[in-house]
């Protein structure tokens, strides 16, 4: 038996998340594990629906069980493509990217469009998603107002209130007349839209272009690139994983 690499969470956790987690498995894999009673918890066989309630638990696992190989792919959504969640006649990222089993990390609004990760990886969602790591998100947004004042921007780095909620960017350069980049740390719904409305600018097109160490590129709508190598250890590595 062995014990699996010990990951930061919020306890407690279900178990079969908290081997996903690990890399270990996705998590219908992780309860084809325990199923096969290939898990022990606290010296005893391990049972669907336990969770690991503190660090001080010792999950074990039979040797012989190793990491999956996942993949992780870079996506430029193209407009009118749905992240999550379609409704009837709307296409998903998972119905046109050809990734089957990927899922995308995070959302980009139906009329956004941009770079967005899809993997196969349950740890990667938390690890790039929890407001607490911060991670930038650069985004190139075009207006229909033509912004005459740059200082008028200024006010988005130090935090704008919208429907009872901060919203702040960490970073804001004017580029053109009409053409800002924008970046930020948290993942809030319409939040770049929400933020330009406020200073009365219309958003008329939006590109996500980087996430964190991972740039949109030469990508066009519609094309994928994976990560391998040197490129894909760097990633992992940015988000502590291996």
């Amino acid at each position: 038996m062995s014990q699996p690499h010990l990951t930061k969470f919020e306890y407690p956790i279900r178990l079969n998340r908290f081997l996903a987690l690990q890399g270990l498995a996705t998590r219908r894999g992780a309860d084809k594990l325990i199923l096969d009673g290939q898990v022990t918890l606290n010296g005893r066989r391990a049972a669907l629906g336990d969770k690991v309630t503190s660090s001080q638990d010792k999950v074990q696992i039979q040797k012989g069980v190793t990491q999956k190989d996942y993949q992780y792919v870079l996506y430029y959504k193209p407009r009118r493509i749905i992240s999550h969640s379609p409704q009837h006649g709307e296409r998903s990222i998972e119905m046109v990217s050809g990734y089957k089993g990927c899922f995308p990390v995070g959302r980009l609004d139906k009329d956004s469009e941009g770079l967005i990760l899809l993997t196969d990886d349950g740890r990667v969602t938390e690890r790039l998603l929890h407001p607490r790591f911060e991670h930038e998100k650069e985004y190139l947004v075009s207006v229909k107002e033509e912004i005459k004042d740059p200082r008028k921007l200024n006010v988005l780095t130090e935090g704008i209130i919208d429907e009872g909620e901060k919203l702040t960017a960490k970073k804001v350069t004017l580029i053109s007349t009409k053409t800002i980049d924008i970046v930020l740390t948290e993942g809030k719904k319409h939040e770049v839209r929400r933020m330009l409305l406020s200073l009365g600018y219309t958003v008329t097109q939006l590109t996500r272009i980087r996430i964190m160490g991972l740039h949109l590129g030469k990508l066009k709508p519609g094309e994928a690139r994976e990560l391998h190598g040197p490129a894909r250890k760097n990633f992992l590595a940015s988000i502590g994983l291996k």
